[in-house]
């Protein structure tokens, strides 16, 4: 299945971009008549046919609307210090995008080793992560937000906040699968090399946030943040297969 992405499309004719033309018509050498899937990052598939094969303006019509596609069953919103390399963020974004996850807020936080955020980039590499694992949800990037923010924000959900510190609540730190539930929403908190500050800490439980531990390896930040996703899918049960070569959207192949 070949996957387009398209958030404005209307039913039932549109015209890719420029660059999607040619990817389309040169790159992947598909002609008038050869089906496409495009879809609109909000959860509908669109089975379409190639009518106009024009490598700058290739023009599809849906022959078939497939709504809610393969929804996740349940809400994952990851909150995150972006890295001082952006490559290791830009990572995160593109492996969360293929595991499953709601929402990215790159958070500022005290120890933050980059405090500006600029998501262009990051942007496209969502929507490229999404036509290669096939998905029609797109998970949305948020700005940069103060983690103070983000804790006193309302959230309809579980609110965890994971760090290396000694825990500072009676309850403790519980390891995040058994802490989680499937089927529930859940905000997970990830912070900076540095770790999160104390005052940051009380702050976030003292707005309802559980402390939680992802095991008891030293992870940096974009590895804990990919392990909390993964943890999560792994939860609720979410089975992650590798695609065959034929099945890639953009013709390579993946390896497990």
């Amino acid at each position: 299945m070949q996957l387009f992405y398209a958030p404005d499309f209307v039913p039932p004719c549109h015209t890719l971009g420029e660059e999607e033309s040619r990817h389309c018509v040169r790159v992947l050498r598909l002609s008038e008549g050869d089906e496409v899937h495009l879809t609109d990052g909000r959860g509908t598939l669109y089975r379409c046919r190639i009518v106009g094969a024009d490598p700058r303006r290739c023009s599809v019509e849906a022959v078939e609307t497939l709504p809610d596609f393969e929804p996740l069953p349940y809400r994952l919103v990851m909150g995150v210090a972006p890295t001082k390399n952006a490559d290791r963020f830009e990572w995160f974004l593109e492996k969360a995008t293929e595991v499953g996850v709601s929402a990215i807020v790159p958070l500022e936080t005290d120890h933050s080793e980059r405090r500006v955020f600029r998501p262009q980039r990051g942007e496209k590499v969502i929507t490229a992560a999404i036509k290669q694992s096939l998905k029609a949800f797109r998970p949305e990037l948020m700005p940069l937000a103060p983690l103070r923010k983000v804790i006193e924000g309302p959230f309809e959900g579980r609110k965890f906040i994971a760090h290396c510190a000694e825990p500072r609540s009676q309850a403790g730190k519980r390891y995040l699968p058994a802490a989680l539930r499937p089927g529930e929403a859940a905000l997970v908190l990830i912070g900076p090399e540095g770790d999160f500050s104390a005052g940051e800490i009380d702050a976030a439980l003292a707005c309802g946030f559980e402390e939680i531990t992802l095991g008891s390896q030293r992870l940096r930040t974009e590895t804990a943040a990919l392990t909390a996703v993964v943890m999560a899918s792994v939860v609720n049960g979410i089975k992650n297969e590798p695609c065959h070569p034929e099945e890639q959207s953009d013709g390579e192949s993946s390896s497990t």
